[in-house]
């Protein structure tokens, strides 16, 4: 059966009783929900339904696998598809592991089903910004293009460079505010919908990663760099067009 409705999500987690609330909730709020309690149903249920797919959640401990194994599937087969991570753990390495592998957002256990819906809502609301109207669809810079429609980004040499979409809503950002300084909590507020912690390093992996997806270097950075006690700017001139 192929499900074609829009904002899919595939969530895994090994309690019946959490995954069940977590779909009568979700269906309330007009999602259409699938659910798999392993590793291995949640491969099968990925592979069937990969292309209808708007957002996976990923429980981090699993009977057979970890979430982390998944995150990396995920990202392998569907660049681009959002994923939250669920982790009952306090310790922020298991976060920072599963942002570096490319998760777009984590949310503690237990946790607060309003919550995880703000969350899923907000990572939708930035995925629909694909309709860019009037605006300049692309944007140009250091032999770069971003395609705001595509959700896409080419190097120089025509090569497209991978990107997830917290990768992209984030560099989207930055290349539309090219210059200004951005502050980590109006960066944290428009990529993931909420408040920057005193601990939260959540956004600093996520420049990093972007980064290295950009060969910018991580000590001496050309395109995105640090504003001691600020934030961050891009610092490389872009030009905006509509071909």
């Amino acid at each position: 059966m192929n499900i074609a409705r829009k904002r899919t999500i595939l969530a895994v987690d090994d309690d019946q009783k959490t995954r069940q609330l977590l779909k009568l909730y979700l269906e309330k709020h007009q999602y259409v929900v699938l659910l798999a309690h392993d590793g291995a149903s949640f491969r099968s249920e990925f592979e069937r339904h990969r292309d209808d797919l708007t957002l996976v959640i990923l429980d981090v401990m699993l009977p057979d696998t970890d979430g982390f194994t998944l995150c990396q599937l995920v990202r392998q087969r569907a660049p681009m598809l959002p994923i939250i991570m669920l982790t009952a753990s306090s310790d922020d390495t298991e976060r920072i592991v599963g942002l570096e592998l490319g998760a777009d957002d984590y949310i503690g256990k237990p946790y607060n089903p309003r919550e995880l819906l703000a969350r899923i809502k907000a990572i939708h609301r930035r995925s629909g910004l694909a309709d860019a109207g009037s605006a300049p669809r692309y944007l140009r810079f250091a032999g770069f293009c971003l395609d705001r429609v595509e959700r896409t980004l080419t190097a120089a040499d025509g090569a497209r460079v991978t990107l997830t979409a917290m990768d992209f809503d984030l560099l989207r950002i930055f290349a539309e505010h090219a210059g200004q300084v951005l502050d980590r909590s109006r960066l944290m507020e428009q990529t993931r919908g909420r408040d920057l912690g005193p601990t939260d390093r959540s956004l600093d992996v996520q420049v990093s990663r972007l980064r290295q997806r950009l060969g910018d270097d991580g000590k001496q950075p050309a395109l995105i760099k640090t504003v001691r006690s600020s934030g961050y700017v891009f610092s490389v001139e872009v030009s905006a067009s509509h071909a």
